[in-house]
């Protein structure tokens, strides 16, 4: 996932003119043979002139994973990239699905009335010791604080992706030291 994250931050914040993908989800992302994450098809990417301070589309990406500004307005921006790579950490560290939930629940909703107190009822089981000690609790929790920011309703409120790394690549290295 921070790999994905870092190709996003290079998009974003790399580029003489920023990148949008417009389609970040589970299948646009492949591994190579050392297991190492690669965005793929930007068949709907956009790029953000800079004159443009809105950009607006009648091409929609995927739903469930795109942004409500995204799917009402056809509105985009580098926040709706990172409301996906947020979608998708849920779903990484959950490993439940989107379509899993009925009615008004939604997978965001399901992982914020988890947390931070009931980490273990949401986190994929696989993904901590059977034991689950403290630290390594804190360090998914903070995961999905991560994600849950990335997933804020309001744009304004969503981080950016030089700081999504910025916090993974800390949590990895508390990750490590447990």
């Amino acid at each position: 996932m921070i790999d994905v994250a870092c190709a996003l931050e290079y998009l974003h914040h790399g580029c003489s003119l920023p990148v949008i993908h417009c389609d970040v989800k589970p299948s646009n992302v492949l591994l190579d043979e050392d297991m190492v994450a690669h965005l793929s098809d930007f068949g709907i990417s956009k790029l953000l002139g800079e004159d443009q301070g809105d950009l607006y589309t009648k091409a929609l990406a995927t739903l469930g994973y795109i942004a409500l500004e995204y799917g009402l307005d056809g509105l985009v921006s580098t926040k709706c990239d990172v409301y996906s790579y947020g979608i998708m950490l849920l779903e990484t560290f959950t490993r439940r699905k989107l379509n899993e939930f009925d009615g008004d629940l939604s997978l965001k909703q399901w992982a914020s009335y988890s947390l931070p107190e009931a980490v273990m009822d949401v986190v994929d089981v696989n993904l901590v010791t059977p034991q689950g000690n403290h630290k390594e609790l804190d360090v998914v929790a903070l995961i999905m604080k991560v994600a849950l920011d990335c997933c804020a309703e309001s744009p304004a409120r969503r981080t950016n992706m030089k700081d999504v790394v910025g916090m993974l690549q800390k949590i990895k290295i508390q990750l490590f030291a447990c």
